[in-house]
């Protein structure tokens, strides 16, 4: 009995050789750009169409089958990055997508738009600066309106500004992190529970900084170490009315976050060489974890921290 496993292997081995085919497996550690990247620099908050290697968020590669067909989704910080492929992945998998994002942002956001139209669903985009009570409020309330409902919720959107000592940490950027990275969500949520019916799934964007802080962004690592704690106590919360929370916490992921001030210029060109894969995610890699979470194949997961990390993750 103990050779049985490797029996039935070795007979699928065989079968595949003698069919002539062979499964191709890409090798993580190459499977995109590794350092070194060019020298770049953009103004804050950056655009990923002005990124040099342009960052993968699915365009080509993410292939939908109706896991979220009929479903409206709302998801903060759409344009780029992590909020980009998961609105992306979200609309090929059949739900429809409203995104929030700053104006400057207005070129992002509207290759994003015809994305998830090519995907035959309704795409929204709501700009605006969620650092204002009554612009998350507004938020929800016209995602709702325009998609006709809601019942998955991504808090995504943040700020992220390297600063090398605390003396040096204004009280100004102190306040645009919380705001951003803290108040917005505990709005946008507060705002959306009206709306979200049993069933839904709320999920939050933390980081490797809320366990492993680097000394730069002292400010941003504290709000992602709130992000987890907003998550396990909302989960407990929500669970009587039927409602998920969980939140995804990436390692170094390749977004205009990092050009735009989220990492030190000299340090870019080996952004994400200390992972044990050698480089940066890339925000394509985490579609998949952001559709699972909010399908209902993942009913019974709620309070759970998702890392994709490249192997630098908790420890």
């Amino acid at each position: 009995m103990s050779r049985q496993p490797d029996q039935q292997s070795d007979t699928a081995a065989d079968s595949q050789k003698a069919s002539g085919h062979q499964a191709h497996l890409p090798d993580p550690r190459t499977q995109y750009p590794r350092p070194p990247f060019k020298h770049q620099q953009q103004d804050w908050p950056g655009l990923a169409s002005r990124m040099d290697p342009r960052p993968d968020h699915g365009e080509t590669s993410y292939v939908g089958s109706g896991r979220l067909a009929g479903r409206k989704a709302l998801i903060t910080g759409g344009d780029s990055g992590m909020g980009r492929a998961a609105a992306i992945a979200f609309a090929r998998e059949g739900a429809d997508v409203a995104i929030g994002h700053l104006p400057q942002e207005q070129e992002d956001a509207d290759e994003v738009l015809a994305l998830i139209a090519q995907a035959g669903r309704k795409g929204v985009a709501l700009p605006g600066d969620i650092r204002t009570e009554a612009f998350c409020r507004q938020l929800v309330a016209d995602a709702v309106e325009q998609l006709g409902g809601l019942d998955i919720l991504v808090n995504n959107a943040a700020f992220q500004h390297t600063v090398p000592q605390i003396e040096d940490l204004t009280s100004e950027q102190f306040d645009q992190t919380f705001k951003t990275n803290v108040y917005a969500p505990f709005w946008i949520t507060k705002a959306a529970l009206a709306h979200l019916p049993a069933g839904s799934a709320i999920i939050n964007t933390a980081s490797i900084q809320a366990y492993h802080s680097s000394q730069c962004l002292l400010d941003y690592a504290q709000t992602k170490a709130s992000n987890v704690a907003f998550t396990h106590a909302l989960a407990k919360q929500l669970a009587e009315r039927g409602i998920r929370v969980n939140a995804v916490a990436p390692g170094p992921i390749w977004t205009p976050l990092q050009p735009a001030g989220g990492q030190p210029p000299e340090a870019l060109p080996q952004f994400g060489a200390q992972t044990p894969l050698g480089r940066p995610g890339q925000p394509a890699e985490l579609a998949g974890v952001y559709v699972n979470l909010a399908t209902s194949d993942s009913a019974f997961t709620t309070g759970e921290v998702y890392g994709v990390a490249g192997g630098s993750g908790r420890s």
